[in-house]
C-alpha cells in the first residue's frame, strides 16, 4: 500500500493582493509550496508528492522542486476552474498509475505548518476508517446572519470543528465520489470530504493544529513570517 500526498496548488491568490499566487510567494528565501513540499519529502511514511498546479506555473514548480531537493515529486498536473475541478484532475491521474486501496493526502500547498504527526495522524484515520479530515475545536463565537451586519442568534460552538487539511481517503472511493458528483451536477464544492458528507457518507476527524493554518490574506503571510522565527522547520536548523 503506497502513499501519496496530492498537493493542491492551483490557486491564484487574488485576496493577497499580490501579483505572485500565494503559494508561490517567497518567504525567507523559500515559496510558500516548498515549505508544504519539504513537511511531505521528510515524512516516512508518504511514498510519492503529486502538485496540481496553477496553469503556467509549472516549469517554476519543477524548478523549484529541483532546487530544494524535493524528490518524491512525481507528478505535476494542470489544475481546473476550480478547487473540485483540480481535486478531480489530479486523482484521475494518480488513479492512472496506483492502486484503489492506495491512501491519497489531499493538502492545500498554501498550508505551509501542517506536521509529521497530523500526516501520521491522517495516515492512520484513513486506514482505520477509509477517510480522515483534520479538524480543531472552534474556538470563537459563531453567529447567524442574513445579511452579514444583523446577528438575531447564534450556533453552539461546542457542535463546530474548523476543518484542515490533509484530508484522507482510499484512491478508489474518493474517485467514486467524484465521478458520482459529476453525474449529479455538483461542480463547485469545497473539497472532496464535502463531496461525501453531500452523498451522506460520514467524514472521520481527527486533530489539527492551530498552527496548520492556510495563508489566504496578506496578514497570514505575516504569521507565517513571525511563526517561522520563533520555531523554525527542523530541515531549516
Amino acid at each position: 500500500m503506497s502513499n501519496i500526498a496530492l498537493i493542491l496548488g492551483g490557486g491564484t491568490g487574488s485576496r493577497t493582493r499580490q501579483d505572485i499566487p500565494k503559494q508561490f510567494l517567497t518567504v525567507n528565501d523559500r515559496p510558500v509550496i516548498i515549505y508544504t513540499l519539504e513537511i511531505f519529502q521528510n515524512h516516512p511514511e508518504v511514498d510519492a508528492i503529486a502538485v496540481v498546479c496553477l496553469e503556467g506555473w509549472e516549469n517554476v514548480l519543477q524548478a523549484y522542486a529541483k532546487q530544494f531537493n524535493i524528490s518524491k515529486l512525481k507528478f505535476i498536473v494542470t489544475g481546473g476552474e476550480n478547487r473540485q475541478a483540480s481535486s478531480r484532475i489530479g486523482l484521475f491521474e494518480l488513479e492512472k498509475i496506483f492502486s484503489p486501496e492506495d491512501i491519497v493526502l489531499i493538502h492545500d500547498g498554501n498550508r505551509p505548518l501542517t506536521s509529521a504527526k497530523i500526516i501520521s495522524d491522517c495516515i492512520a484515520t484513513t486506514k482505520k476508517f477509509g477517510c480522515a479530515c483534520a479538524a480543531i475545536p472552534c474556538a470563537d463565537v459563531m453567529m447567524e446572519t442574513e445579511d452579514g451586519l444583523i446577528s438575531a442568534a447564534q450556533y453552539p460552538r461546542d457542535k463546530l470543528r474548523v476543518g484542515q487539511t490533509p484530508r484522507g481517503f482510499f484512491l478508489e472511493k474518493v474517485c467514486e465520489i467524484h465521478r458520482r458528483a459529476l453525474k449529479a451536477g455538483i461542480t463547485d464544492s469545497i473539497g472532496s470530504h464535502t463531496l461525501m458528507l453531500e452523498f451522506g457518507e460520514p467524514i472521520y476527524l481527527y486533530s489539527g493544529s492551530q498552527k496548520n493554518f492556510k495563508i489566504t490574506t496578506t496578514e497570514d503571510i505575516e504569521i507565517f513570517k513571525a511563526l517561522l522565527n520563533v520555531e523554525k522547520p527542523a530541515w531549516l536548523k
